[in-house]
């Protein structure tokens, strides 16, 4: 029944984005901080991967923007996301545990396939401790940073010479970051 739903709202969605404006593709951001760990549910499924690709923009769980520190991912509301050099690549769990979960909160969906837009990365999830699906890219776990309050805040960048930025293909972005994007 909610597979039924989510394709119809995504149908009719997609139809008003085709007739509406001809195609313009911009994007909203909301100047709320995400929960302190969750993602915007997607409304796409499997089955629905034309549906979803179409649609990408409404439903994107993750996106690119322009940064000081070049294109970086972002959630759907343009919350940077980051990588943490602590955790081993496709070892299919998190290495910040306990109170550096305060701090550094995961970004989790409920979708088995996160939907994107403009990131090139392999995506996929893993099972956190509290059983929620932590998204990865590239097989290394993603995370917010809880100082970062506003979409474009930037201020995890370098934090202890482990926490960066994530690129669109799934790198670290090493660079240095000023203020936000």
């Amino acid at each position: 029944m909610t597979t039924r739903l989510s394709l119809g709202i995504g149908a009719l969605l997609l139809s008003a984005a085709l007739a509406g404006c001809g195609g313009s593709p911009g994007t909203t951001t909301s100047s709320a901080p995400p929960p302190a760990s969750s993602a915007a549910p997607s409304s796409a499924s499997s089955g629905s991967a034309t549906a979803s690709s179409m649609a990408t923009s409404a439903a994107a769980e993750m996106k690119t923007a322009s940064s000081s520190a070049g294109q970086i991912v972002v959630d759907s509301k343009g919350m940077s996301l980051y990588f943490f050099t602590k955790d081993v690549k496709d070892s299919g769990k998190s290495a910040c545990v306990d109170a550096c979960l305060t701090a550094w909160p995961i970004f989790t969906t409920t979708s088995d396939a996160p939907a994107v837009e403009g990131v090139t990365g392999k995506v996929g999830t893993i099972n956190s401790p509290d059983g929620k699906k932590q998204v990865t890219l590239n097989g290394m776990p993603l995370y917010y940073y809880a100082k970062d309050k506003a979409p474009g805040d930037v201020t995890g960048q370098g934090v202890g010479s482990v926490w960066y930025l994530v690129s669109p293909t799934g790198e670290m972005v090493k660079g240095a970051a000023a203020s936000g994007y």
